[in-house]
């Protein structure tokens, strides 16, 4: 009786991690889609990005724009956010970002500075956006497939360890019960003719 309950358990439990299996297959198409766009976008505004700093460093060399590179770290403030939110089970990070700046103009002067410097940082926020959201589906997928792997052992063991050992511990009580049943008839089919012989 306790061995039928832990089957039924065991089958129930199978076909739950079955229908987990396949919501996190559907997760993993949705946000492969994804992965793809960012990946795109990402290496399209990477592309971009180089080919901008590479026309900025021709026209203002490698020194203005570092010397103005570390001007620029001190007025600006990055301040992150990380927030996880739970889907189809799984804990997720989100992250929030936003990049705060103490004076609304620039630290350098249009007079020494590349017309591709404005540009450049506009698309330097925007790739540092990309990055972080790149970085999220990344880590997500990760977790999709961490879970679906788990899932997958589980249920394999499901099928091919427990349930078949408790359908065989099952046929053996079953096997042995009918036989200690075949014996008692026989017992009282012997004593019922001795009763009658006797």
């Amino acid at each position: 009786m306790e061995l039928q309950r832990k089957m039924i358990f065991a089958q129930r439990g199978k076909e739950f991690l079955e229908f987990r299996r396949e919501q996190i297959i559907k997760l993993i198409n949705e946000y492969w889609k994804k992965y793809h766009l960012q990946q795109k976008g990402f290496f399209s505004l990477f592309k971009k990005l180089m080919l901008l700093l590479n026309e900025t460093y021709k026209e203002m060399g490698k020194k203005n724009f570092n010397i103005i590179s570390s001007i620029s770290k001190i007025r600006l403030e990055p301040k992150f956010i990380l927030k996880y939110v739970k889907k189809a089970g799984i804990i997720i990070p989100h992250i929030e970002y936003e990049l705060i700046q103490e004076r609304h103009l620039p630290a350098y002067s249009f007079e020494i500075s590349s017309h591709y410097l404005d540009d450049l940082i506009v698309l330097l926020k925007k790739f540092i956006e990309q990055i972080m959201r790149t970085a999220e589906v990344e880590d997500i997928m990760l977790k999709f497939a961490f879970n679906f792997k788990k899932i997958d052992r589980r249920i394999n063991a499901l099928k091919n360890i427990i349930i078949p050992n408790l359908q065989s511990d099952i046929k053996t009580i079953k096997d042995i019960l009918e036989e200690i049943e075949r014996e008692e008839y026989v017992r009282l089919k012997i004593t019922k003719e001795k009763i009658h012989l006797g």
